[in-house]
């Protein structure tokens, strides 16, 4: 699982412009306004030994009310589900009664702290981290996350156990086991799915832990095949099957999308597509994962709402319509059957291997059929394409001014290469390569007869 950091400290003292930086985003909005971030915000992010969940939080600053309550309450959920805080104070600043109350927040509430003084640019780095020495929380790191000066070293220490922990632990990957990360909303049925799924006929169950927040991975065998389900609410077990309510994490749900091969996706047909729908299916997209999307409870509804539920899907989720849809009740048993049979169709088009022949003949054929558009008067070419990667299906078109094509030409392309390849379940991504012009810089070298031919029209030119 992916150790998770959680940015805390005061109003302004430059947690999402770190979070920015760690995640090579602009996901987190950032102004020089106190307060701006209200809600926990997620990413993930690579700077440093090993890669991470960050979630920045709202600035707090001590005696909460209303609205600044709710956002007290958003960090301490933050702490406690992270497994190293960073308390952020602001170096320029110096220690103020806010920042006191962060640090006994962090102390209560988090496994393991890290304190850093930001925007400590052309600042004595020893004179800055002095004062805040009063906190108790070791000597203080100082940073500039604007400018980026030691965030790659702070990372370092604070990634160090978890690489050494990623490096002992290292196990050999059994290749042939299928991992499906079933994801959701709260009470979308996922356990009831995962318990159906698993029903009477298991070989082998048992319960593995998550690192620090009881996600639960069940490896079982159906009919010769070997497959590991991860449930990011718990697997029930048998004598708490009729326990409905469920814990949601986003955390959980962002683990066990990096962890899977394929993703179930669970949306509750009675409540219709929600926006948290939306991003988690975002998510999954953003990360290449094969997809099944399953609609649940569908088995309650009248024809009228079931109308309703599908042209929801239609206008909200038109970018996942590369993914299986399976209307199912997990209650019942009714669709569930064929729920594993799509994951490993959705996964073997992620993996598959594609022809660099192939590809060509097909970019060929596409634009025999519908050729790019003109660019300042010229054609946009696209000469052949290869296969840059698997899981997802990264394809390669060579060409010139490929960087003018056009989205809407680009999806063309990959539905022509996703009918062609049958690679349905799995998202499909374009690089567009344009190379060198050879001439580039270099004047034609011209026959005597054309030079003579210049010449004569250059001279009429001029008289006229």
């Amino acid at each position: 699982m992916l150790p998770v950091i959680a940015l805390v400290g005061r109003p302004n003292v430059g947690k999402s412009t770190l979070f920015n930086r760690l995640t090579r985003t602009r996901d987190a909005l950032v102004a020089d306004y106190p307060g701006l971030t209200r809600d926990r915000q997620y990413g993930f992010g690579k700077v440093g030994p090993v890669p991470y969940i960050v979630v920045d939080t709202g600035g707090i600053a001590g005696g909460e009310e209303g609205i600044n309550e709710l956002m007290a309450e958003q960090t301490v959920r933050a702490l406690k589900e992270a497994d190293v805080a960073i308390v952020m104070v602001d170096g320029r600043s110096g220690l103020t009664a806010a920042d006191e109350h962060v640090a006994d927040l962090a102390r209560r509430n988090a496994r393991k702290v890290w304190l850093v003084a930001n925007k400590a640019e052309g600042l004595d780095v020893e004179l800055t981290a002095a004062e805040f020495h009063r906190l108790g929380l070791g000597d203080p790191v100082a940073i500039s996350a604007a400018h980026g000066d030691r965030v790659a070293s702070l990372m370092d220490e604070v990634l160090a156990d978890f690489a050494d922990a990623a490096n002992e632990q290292a196990p050999d990957e059994d290749r042939d086991t299928l991992a499906i990360a079933v994801v959701g909303r709260p009470n979308v049925g996922k356990s009831t799915l995962i318990n159906r799924l698993l029903g009477e006929e298991r070989l082998v169950v048992y319960d593995q832990p998550g690192t620090t927040r009881d996600s639960v991975a069940v490896p079982f065998e159906r009919n010769g095949e070997k497959f590991l389900l991860i449930d990011t609410a718990g697997v029930r077990r048998r004598a708490k099957v009729h326990e409905t309510i469920e814990k949601f994490s986003i955390v959980k749900a962002l683990q066990a999308i990096e962890t899977a091969q394929v993703v179930l996706a669970v949306i509750d047909a009675q409540e219709g597509v929600t926006e948290q729908d939306v991003s988690l299916l975002g998510l999954v997209v953003e990360r290449g994962r094969a997809l099944v999307v399953v609609i649940n409870k569908w088995d309650g509804l009248s024809a009228e709402q079931r109308r309703r539920v599908e042209d929801q899907i239609e206008r909200r989720l038109p970018f996942v319509d590369f993914a299986e849809r399976h209307t199912i009740s997990a209650l019942h048993g009714s669709g569930v059957g064929g729920l594993l049979a799509a994951a490993q169709r959705a996964y073997q088009a992620a993996t598959r291997d594609l022809s660099t022949n192939e590809l060509t003949r097909v970019l060929e054929d596409a634009v025999s059929e519908h050729a790019p558009p003109l660019v300042r008067g010229r054609r946009i070419r696209l000469r052949y394409a290869h296969q840059g990667g698997r899981n997802p299906p990264l394809i390669v078109i060579h060409g010139n001014q490929t960087e003018h094509l056009p989205e809407a030409y680009r999806r063309y392309l990959i539905n022509r290469f996703r009918k062609v390849f049958r690679l349905d379940g799995t998202p499909v991504r374009l690089a567009l390569k344009t190379g060198e012009n050879p001439f580039k810089g270099r004047r034609n070298k011209l026959t005597p007869r054309q030079e003579h031919k210049r010449k004569r029209l250059r001279d009429r030119t001029r008289k006229r």
